[in-house]
C-alpha cells in the first residue's frame, strides 16, 4: 500500500464511526450506510422541497424566477427543469438530529427549520460564486453568469430573509431560539467569507494552518452544527445535549471541507460540475494548499512561486503542475489524515448527546456519506 492510500484508508469506513458511538461491533456495509444516507436524503427532499416551492414562490416575480433557476426547477427562460437544487445534507441533520432524540414526531415537527437551514445554505451559495466568479454550479452555469451579480445577491439577500420568517411563522416552542441560533450562525457564516476574501490579498507564506481551519469552520463547519442543533432543538433537547450535537456537526463539517478542497483539486468536472482545479486557477488558499505551503519542503517553494503568479484562462498544464505540488508537499495526505481526525472527533460529540448507537443511526449514515463522497 502507497502512503497515499495509507492515508486514504485512514478515513473512517462506513461502520467505525458506530463502533466509537458505543456499538458492540454490529458494524453495517460500505454498501447499507451509502443505502441508508440515501434513503434519508431522499425522505428529506419529499419533506422539505414543498416548504421550501412554497417559500421561494412567495418572493416577488423578478427574485422568484432567479430563485427557482437557482434551485435547478426552472431553465433561465422560466420554463420548468428538471429537480436539481442539491443534496440536501443540511435539512438532512436537521431532521435526523431531531429523529434522534425526540422520534419521529420530532422529525416532523422540524420540518420548517430544515427548510430554513437550506435557505440559508443557498443564500451562501449565491454570494459565494459571485464573490469567487465560479462560473458553475450542480452543472450548469451560476445564477450570477445568468442574471447578473445584483440581482444573485438581492435574491441570495432574499432567501436569507425567508429562512427567517419561516422560524418567525412557526408556532413551534422552539422556533424562537432556534431563529437566534440560526441568525448568529449567519453572523459566523459572513465572518467566516470576510477572513476567506481577506486572504486573497495576502501572500501564501502568509497564511497559517490554523487560521484556515478556523476560517473553514465558521464558513462550512458552523451551518453543519446548526442544523444538528436545531434538530436538538425541536427534539426538547438538554442544552448540552444540543452544544454536543452542535460540536458533532463542526467537526464532521471541517471533515466535509477537508473533502471538498481535496475533490475541488483532484475531482472528476464530471461529477462535480465544476471546472478541474478551479480553486487552483483561483489561487484560493483551500486546506490542501495551506498544508502544503506549510510543509517546508522543495515542493512547498515550487507551490509558493505558482500562486505567485496569475493563472491565465485554460492554462491546464499550469493547475496540472500546481496539482502536483501540493500534492508532492503533502498537502492531499495531510487533508485526508485530518479529516480522519476531524470525523473521529465528531464521533466523539455525537456519543456525549445520543449514546445509542441504534438512535443516532441517521446522523452516522449521513457523516459517513459526506467524507466518503467523491463529488
Amino acid at each position: 500500500m502507497t502512503e497515499t492510500e495509507r492515508r486514504s484508508a485512514a478515513v473512517p469506513r462506513p461502520g467505525t464511526a458506530a463502533k466509537r458511538c458505543g456499538s458492540t461491533g454490529n458494524s453495517t456495509s460500505g454498501a447499507h450506510e451509502a443505502h441508508e444516507a440515501t434513503v434519508l436524503l431522499e425522505r428529506t427532499r419529499a419533506l422539505v422541497d414543498p416548504e421550501l416551492r412554497a417559500a421561494v414562490d412567495s418572493l416577488p416575480g423578478s427574485m422568484r424566477r432567479i430563485a427557482l433557476y437557482h434551485f435547478g426547477w426552472q431553465h433561465a427562460d422560466g420554463t420548468p427543469a428538471a429537480d436539481n437544487a442539491g443534496k440536501a445534507i443540511r435539512p438532512a441533520l436537521v431532521l435526523a438530529a431531531a429523529s434522534a432524540l425526540g422520534g419521529p414526531p420530532a422529525r416532523s415537527a422540524a420540518v420548517r427549520a430544515a427548510a430554513a437551514v437550506e435557505l440559508v445554505h443557498n443564500f451562501t451559495l449565491l454570494h459565494d460564486d459571485v464573490m469567487d466568479r465560479d462560473t458553475s454550479r450542480r452543472h450548469r452555469p451560476t445564477a450570477w453568469t445568468v442574471f447578473g451579480d445584483a440581482d444573485a445577491i438581492l435574491a441570495g439577500d432574499a432567501l436569507q430573509a425567508l429562512a427567517l420568517r419561516l422560524l418567525a411563522e412557526d408556532p413551534h416552542p422552539s422556533s424562537v431560539p432556534a431563529a437566534a441560533r440560526l441568525a448568529d450562525c449567519v453572523v459566523e457564516l459572513c465572518a467566516g467569507q470576510h477572513i476567506d476574501t481577506g486572504m486573497e490579498c495576502r501572500a501564501p507564506e502568509e497564511i497559517t494552518l490554523d487560521e484556515v481551519l478556523a476560517m473553514a469552520e465558521a464558513k462550512t463547519g458552523a451551518l453543519l452544527g446548526c442544523a444538528c442543533a436545531l434538530g436538538g432543538l425541536y427534539a426538547g433537547a438538554q442544552e448540552q445535549d444540543v452544544a454536543a450535537l452542535d460540536g458533532f456537526g463542526r467537526q464532521a463539517g471541517l471533515a466535509f471541507q477537508l473533502i471538498d478542497d481535496v475533490i475541488g483539486i483532484w475531482g472528476d468536472p464530471r461529477r462535480t460540475g465544476k471546472p478541474v482545479g478551479a480553486d487552483l486557477a483561483a489561487r484560493k488558499k483551500s486546506l490542501p494548499v495551506v498544508a502544503a505551503l506549510a510543509s517546508d519542503t522543495p515542493a512547498a517553494a515550487e507551490l509558493t512561486e505558482l500562486y505567485g503568479q496569475p493563472h491565465v484562462s485554460g492554462d491546464a498544464e499550469d493547475i496540472a503542475r500546481t496539482a502536483l505540488a501540493v500534492e508532492r508537499a503533502g498537502g492531499r495526505d495531510w487533508a485526508q489524515t485530518e479529516a480522519a481526525d476531524r470525523m473521529a472527533r465528531a464521533m466523539q460529540e455525537l456519543s456525549r448527546a445520543v449514546p445509542d448507537p441504534e438512535a443516532a443511526g441517521g446522523l452516522l449514515a449521513l457523516a459517513e456519506f459526506v467524507t466518503r463522497r467523491t463529488s
